[in-house]
């Protein structure tokens, strides 16, 4: 960030806050050209998001935090904004993502009187009344969904995703060539994924629900990374954090957690599935579309943009892929595909 830029932020939220000394220190970056710093002033602290105006835009965030609001779940508030410049003044969620919670909690004895945030809690009792409360705002948020508010989860904008694997993941990043043969079999492939996933009931999609973006706090969870919200298939979000490329649980935990939306969906309306099992399918044919575009995405964020600290995170999500090709007929070609593509070593020299 340029120090003349740093110093416009510094000097806009000083202002914002009545003017007077505060203190900015880094709080977060995302994959994305936004930088969010830490401000305290007089005892308090806030959160000032800088949107390069060139790279980003604040509208959608400010839009979509006024919406997920009045669907009754915990997001920043928007106390001040200067669109010309970019920036934002934010309430502060506090600095405990679900990640570094659940992180802490599996290092945690199950001893009283110690000094963390779950002191007496195991892994999977923490993990538990965290993913619970986060299906329930979940919900909340798609209680509120109508159409013609949000961008369309469509066609082009699927497809336009599962493009980035082979134009970033196989290309750029294994430097390898498809066979027109091979080319037939993604096509297909991509096909049956957006013949499911166009089909799934539409709802509020988040877009970037998981472990990352979802907060300790209180209310819980704090929901933050929500500007790119869209219309579309209805387990998205739920994929995006129980298929989470960060963290990685049993399936018999994803199936329970899963399970427990789906009950709590049901009884209040929501447009799922009527039998669990198809519900399934849809959530293990949306993760496979996400997780092709995440492994796109990962890829790019090192080639283009210089980001090496996703390629640790791209076995995992490949894990889930393979998993999921493996268990339906429609999805078994890919995994031979993959299986071809796995002996191109991955080009990790100098980023482009």
């Amino acid at each position: 960030m340029a120090v003349e830029r740093l110093h416009a932020l510094t000097a806009w939220a000083a202002q914002q806050l009545g003017g007077g000394s505060i203190e900015i220190a880094p709080a977060s970056a995302d994959a994305s050209f936004r930088r969010y710093f830490r401000v305290t002033a007089k005892g308090r602290d806030y959160i000032v998001m800088d949107a390069p105006t060139a790279h980003e835009d604040c509208r959608p965030f400010i839009s979509v935090a006024q919406l997920f609001a009045e669907a009754g779940v915990h997001v920043p508030q928007v106390i001040a904004q200067d669109l010309q410049q970019g920036f934002l003044l934010l309430t502060d969620l506090g600095d405990t993502t679900y990640l570094s919670a659940l992180d802490q909690a599996a290092l945690t004895p199950a001893e009283p009187g110690l000094a963390s945030p779950y002191p007496v809690a195991p892994n999977l009792s923490v993990a538990r009344e965290l993913y619970l409360a986060s299906n329930d705002a979940l919900i909340r948020i798609q209680l509120a969904s109508r159409p013609g508010v949000l961008p369309e989860y469509d066609r082009v904008l699927l497809t336009r995703e599962l493009m980035l694997f082979p134009e970033w993941y196989v290309s750029k990043h294994l430097g390898a060539v498809l066979t027109n043969e091979q080319t037939a079999v993604l096509n297909t492939t991509f096909e049956y994924l957006l013949a499911n996933n166009l089909a799934q009931p539409q709802v509020f999609v988040h877009r970037d629900w998981h472990s990352r973006n979802l907060m300790v706090s209180e209310p819980n969870p704090g929901i933050l990374d929500f500007q790119d919200a869209v219309y579309g298939p209805i387990t998205y979000d739920l994929a995006s954090i129980y298929r989470d490329a960060y963290i990685q649980w049993d399936e018999e935990h994803q199936l329970d957690w899963v399970i427990r939306y789906w009950e709590k969906a049901r009884a209040v309306g929501l447009p799922v599935r009527k039998d669990f099992g198809d519900f399934w399918r849809d959530f293990e044919w949306m993760g496979a579309q996400r997780h092709i575009k995440i492994l796109g995405i990962f890829a790019r964020l090192y080639h283009r943009d210089g980001k090496a600290g996703y390629l640790k995170d791209m076995p995992l999500v490949m894990a889930y892929l393979r998993r999921v090709c493996e268990r339906y007929i429609e999805l078994k070609p890919l995994l031979y595909l993959l299986d071809e593509l796995q002996d191109k070593q991955p080009q990790v020299g100098v980023a482009h």
